[in-house]
């Protein structure tokens, strides 16, 4: 047999015996943990941002559950929400599932938090199960489900309180879920804990935000024989308050005052302003007499007299009787998007004559009026930018799909009408959105 030349007494098969292999082994193993965890600490980092960038509490827990998936190479994976008395699942999201899967499940209701769901809500420790069948908790699957024989779960608190829990099944290795795994799911449900938290919050400012900025609006008065609808829409940000206003008061003589405006600003004084500005030319247009004109230009030199003058658009106008069937409109716009005019049998046309400044600007200024005719049975469609402005969207072309939209719903209600337009027209909702429809009677 050869023997090593630096150690003649020792044979070549001899160095297999050697700690240097199992020295080059442990290494190896150590240099692969090391990768694994690198690559699992970067997606964790990914999911910190991916998580956080969610502000819709929904889309957070689909997120979550899609992220830890793809964090421990999970085939299934899924989110048990729990009640309020944290006894049960009030809510489960599941991923993961293809199409066949769901149908097999079509019908079948959705767990509520027995076996082992069940264990990991009443004791909220990490749990790895590499069998499922053989645990004594486990309480087996309904027909259809697809089999699953190892698990995950981890619990997510929020403000020390367990939320609910991430469940994880079937590695797409086909080995169990290891202690590896375990601590990447922990980390996740860390940073879940706190974007869960995060999103109800902007759920609750958001709705503090909306109603506050709906209870500045007013509420129409009976403008019969005229119709009216008014929708408002606030922008997907959670602080957010516009200056978006309209109105419209019936007038002694059967005629109608109607304006719609924005003032700038997105915060607690753009509100506040808005509502000053409204509550005077309620005041004013109330007291009858003036031309839209002479109304805009008064409120605009009251406005500066006070102190109060800000940036604002607004279009008024006068709608008012014009013999037999027919209707009139005469208006002022300072600085506002042109209405949509929509009369019976005709192409929809804006009201885009000679506009004024906005409000704020020259209270000296001669604000120019104009005049249409307006059928039996026309509809004015007042709005606010964000209806037609989106960034990546020419004003061009948002105005021409507010133009088709409403031609379309032309015959239908006019709540149907504001709610399409809100729906179809707007993009991103970066911006508040507000609409007032009026329709003249028709000719029966």
């Amino acid at each position: 047999m050869a023997q090593h030349r630096d150690h003649p007494d020792i044979p070549y098969s001899s160095l297999l015996d050697l700690p240097l292999s199992t020295d080059l082994d442990r290494i190896s193993a150590q240099l692969h943990d090391l990768a694994r965890a690198q690559g699992s600490l970067q997606g964790l980092l990914d999911a910190v941002l991916g998580i956080s960038g969610e502000l819709e509490l929904p889309a957070v827990l689909r997120r979550i559950v899609s992220t830890a998936m793809h964090l421990v190479g999970a085939r299934y994976g899924a989110l048990g929400v729990l009640d309020e008395e944290g006894d049960a699942l009030a809510e489960f999201i599941p991923l993961g599932l293809d199409r066949q899967e769901l149908e097999n499940l079509e019908g079948v209701e959705l767990p509520r938090g027995r076996g082992l769901l069940g264990h990991l809500i009443h004791h909220p420790e990490p749990l790895r199960v590499a069998e499922v069948s053989a645990h004594p908790e486990s309480a087996g699957y309904p027909p259809g489900h697809p089999p699953m024989r190892s698990l995950l779960g981890v619990a997510i608190r929020v403000r020390e309180r367990v939320y609910g829990n991430i469940y994880l099944s079937e590695r797409r290795d086909g080995r169990p879920f290891d202690e590896h795994d375990e601590g990447v799911i922990r980390a996740l449900a860390g940073t879940a804990g706190v974007a869960i938290e995060h999103a109800r919050l902007y759920q609750r400012v958001r709705g503090s935000a909306e109603t506050f900025q709906r209870m500045l609006l007013p509420t129409l008065l009976d403008l019969a024989p005229l119709s009216a609808a008014t929708i408002y829409r606030p922008a997907n940000e959670p602080d957010h308050l516009g200056g978006d206003w309209y109105d419209a008061l019936p007038l002694p003589d059967g005629s109608c005052v109607a304006v719609i405006g924005d003032v700038v600003g997105h915060d607690i004084r753009a509100a506040a302003r808005m509502s000053q500005v409204r509550n005077m030319l309620r005041a004013l247009g109330l007291s009858g007499g003036r031309s839209p004109g002479a109304l805009l230009s008064q409120l605009d030199e009251i406005l500066t007299t006070v102190g109060e003058s800000v940036f604002t658009t607004a279009w008024l106008a006068r709608v008012e009787p014009a013999g037999g069937t027919d209707w009139a409109v005469r208006w002022s716009n300072a600085g506002h998007p042109p209405p949509l005019l929509l009369v019976p049998g005709r192409r929809p046309r804006f009201l885009d004559e000679e506009p004024g400044v906005p409000l704020g600007v020259d209270a000296g200024v001669t604000r120019p009026e104009h005049r249409a005719e307006l059928p039996a049975g026309s509809v004015l469609v007042l709005y606010t930018d964000g209806l037609v402005e989106e960034p990546g969207r020419s004003l061009d072309d948002g105005m021409r799909t507010l133009a088709r939209v409403a031609e379309a719903r032309l015959g239908g209600s006019l709540e149907e009408l504001c709610e399409a337009l809100a729906t179809e027209c707007a993009g991103d909702a970066g911006d508040d959105i507000a609409i007032l429809a009026l329709r003249t009677p028709d000719g029966d």
